[in-house]
C-alpha cells in the first residue's frame, strides 16, 4: 500500500461558478467537517491512482478537503496480478456480466484477502479509533473487518452496477457481503444499484462529480486546444502557440509527451471529429462503437472517428485492457481502406498525469461530438466531462448515464446500446444539424454546473463523515 500527495486546493474558486447561494453551504459544510473531524483523518482508498474515474475524481476532489482544513490521507493498495484477475471478475459479474467465464469460490476470496491482509494490517495501525475511512469499489473492500477491529468508522463507495441485477450479479453480492455487512455506511451512485440484501439504513445515494478547475475541465482556447493535439501527435496543426495548461499547483504546465496512434494517415486539421475517451474495457465497446461509425454514418459528412484510451499497460487494475486493445486493433485492421481511413485509435501518454488529462480535455474540447456507447456504465464520468463543455454528447442509454442525459433536451440516448444502426444513425442527425447540436451542448453544461460539480459531492461525504462518527 502506498499514499498519494494531495495538494491543498482553494474551494472559494467555485462561488463565481455556484453563485453565493450554492456556494455558502459548501463553504459552511467544510468549516463544520473540519471542526468535527479535528484531531482525525478522513482517508480514502483504492486500488490505483491512474486510470478510470474514481482515480481521476480523487486526483482533485480531496485537495478542496485539504484546503479546508480537514486532515485527508489517500491510500491505494498494491495488488498483484492474481488480485486484479480476481477484482475484475467482480467487476464484470456486478455488472451481471460472466467476463472471462470463471468462478468466485474459496481460491477468489483466498487470492482478495492473502493479497490485502498485510497491507490491512499496515493501514489499520495508522487509523486511529474515530478516524473515517471511505473504501472505494470491490478491490479495497476486505480491508473493512481489519478497520473495524481498530475502532475506525468505515463508509464503503461503490461506484458500479446494473439496473436490473441478474443471478450472475446476485452472485457477485453474495460473495462480497461478509465484508459489506460490516462498514457503518454503503454509499451507491445511483438509487437503482443499492443491493437489496443490504439494511436500508446503511445505505446512502451519492453520485460522483467533476471538478471543474482540474486540467481535463479547466477551460482551453481553440489555439490552445490546437497547439495541445499538435503536441501530443493527435491531429496536426499549424500553429505555433505554446501547448500549455494550468496544472494542479497552479503553475503553467507544457504538453510534450506523444500518443501512440494507430491510423493509415493523421487526422486532417480542419476534421470533424466524433470521439470517445475511455478505458480498453469491453464493456465500453469500442468495437461497436468503430462498426456503427463505419457501417452507418454516411462518408459524405466528412467525420473521423477517434477512440482514445490510456496507456494499457498504465492502469495497474484492469488486466484486460491489452488484450482489448489488441482484440480493437485487429478489427481495424480488417476495414475496408476508406473505413479504416475514417478511424483512428489513440493511446493516451499516461507518464503525467495532468498531462494526459490536458490532452483528453483538448481532444474533447476540439469534438464535434463525444460519445459513450457503453454496453453497461456506473455513472460515465466521461459524459459529465462532455456535457461541461458544451460538446453535444450522445451516450447509451444505460446506468449513471440516464441520469445525465434527458435525450432530446441536453444531449441524445441510444436506448439500445447493441443497435449500431441507431447509433450511426443519430451520430449523423447531430452532424447534418449543428445548430441544434449547439442548444444541446449549452443544456449540458448547465446541468453538470447544478448537478455534478465538486462542491455537489463534497457536500453529501462530508455530511456523511460527520454522521458515523
Amino acid at each position: 500500500m502506498h499514499e498519494v500527495e494531495i495538494l491543498p486546493l482553494d474551494a472559494t474558486r467555485f462561488e463565481p461558478i455556484l453563485g453565493a447561494a450554492h456556494f455558502e453551504p459548501f463553504a459552511a459544510s467544510l468549516s463544520a467537517a473540519a471542526e468535527a473531524l479535528e484531531g482525525h483523518t478522513l482517508w480514502h482508498v483504492n486500488s490505483t491512482e491512474t486510470g478510470g474515474g474514481v482515480a481521476e475524481m480523487l486526483q482533485t476532489v480531496l485537495g478542496y478537503l485539504v484546503g479546508g482544513g480537514i486532515k485527508t490521507r489517500w491510500m491505494v493498495v498494491d495488488g498483484d496480478a492474481e488480485f486484479f484477475v480476481v477484482t475484475k471478475r467482480i467487476h464484470n459479474w456486478l455488472h451481471g456480466s460472466k467476463g472471462d467465464d470463471q468462478g468466485l469460490g474459496q481460491a477468489e476470496r483466498e487470492a482478495l484477502e492473502g493479497c490485502l491482509n498485510n497491507q490491512a494490517a499496515e493501514l489499520a495501525a495508522q487509523a486511529d479509533a474515530g478516524d473515517v475511512v471511505v473504501l472505494h469499489d470491490p478491490q479495497t473492500i476486505a480491508l473493512a473487518p481489519h478497520l473495524r477491529d481498530r475502532r475506525a468508522r468505515v463508509i464503503w463507495s461503490c461506484h458500479v452496477g446494473i439496473d436490473e441485477p441478474n443471478e450472475v450479479t446476485r452472485a457477485a453480492w453474495r460473495f462480497l457481503a461478509p465484508y459489506v455487512r460490516l462498514v457503518d455506511r454503503a454509499v451507491f451512485s445511483r438509487k437503482q444499484y443499492a443491493w437489496d440484501l443490504l439494511d436500508p439504513q446503511v445505505v446512502e445515494i451519492i453520485p460522483p462529480c467533476i471538478d471543474a478547475f482540474s486540467a481535463k475541465n479547466q477551460f482551453l482556447d481553440r489555439r490552445t486546444v490546437g497547439a495541445i493535439l499538435n503536441a501530443a501527435g493527435i491531429i496536426p496543426d499549424v500553429t505555433s502557440d505554446p501547448a500549455v495548461f494550468c496544472g494542479q499547483r497552479g503553475e503553467r504546465e507544457s504538453v510534450s509527451s506523444t500518443a501512440e496512434m494507430i491510423q493509415e494517415s493523421p487526422v486532417p486539421a480542419n476534421a470533424t471529429i466524433v470521439t470517445q475517451v475511455s478505458r480498453w474495457d469491453r464493456l465500453k465497446d469500442h468495437l461497436g462503437v468503430m462498426m456503427g461509425f463505419e457501417r452507418f454514418v454516411p462518408e459524405d459528412l466528412k467525420a473521423r472517428l477517434i477512440l482514445a484510451g490510456p496507456s494499457p499497460q498504465s492502469v495497474a487494475d484492469d488486466p484486460e485492457g491489452e488484450d482489448v486493445l489488441d482484440e480493437l486493433r485487429r478489427s481495424w485492421s480488417a476495414l475496408p481502406p476508406r473505413s479504416k481511413a475514417r478511424v483512428h485509435i489513440a493511446c493516451l501518454p499516461m507518464e503525467d498525469l495532468e498531462e494526459n488529462a490536458a490532452i483528453v480535455n483538448a481532444l474533447q474540447r476540439r469534438s464535434q461530438i463525444i460519445v459513450q456507447k457503453s454496453l453497461a456504465e456506473g455513472f460515465g464520468l466521461t459524459v459529465a466531462e462532455g456535457m461541461w463543455k458544451k460538446i453535444p454528447t450522445l451516450a447509451s442509454g444505460v446506468g449513471g448515464i440516464k441520469d445525465q442525459i434527458q435525450s432530446g433536451i441536453n444531449g441524445v440516448l441510444v436506448g439500445d446500446p447493441r443497435d449500431l444502426e441507431g447509433f450511426g444513425r443519430a451520430v449523423g442527425s447531430l452532424l447534418r444539424h449543428p445548430d441544434r447540436a449547439r442548444e444541446l451542448g449549452i443544456a449540458a453544461h448547465r446541468s453538470v454546473q447544478d448537478r455534478y460539480l465538486a462542491p455537489h459531492y463534497l457536500t453529501r461525504m462530508i455530511e456523511l463523515a460527520m454522521a458515523v462518527r
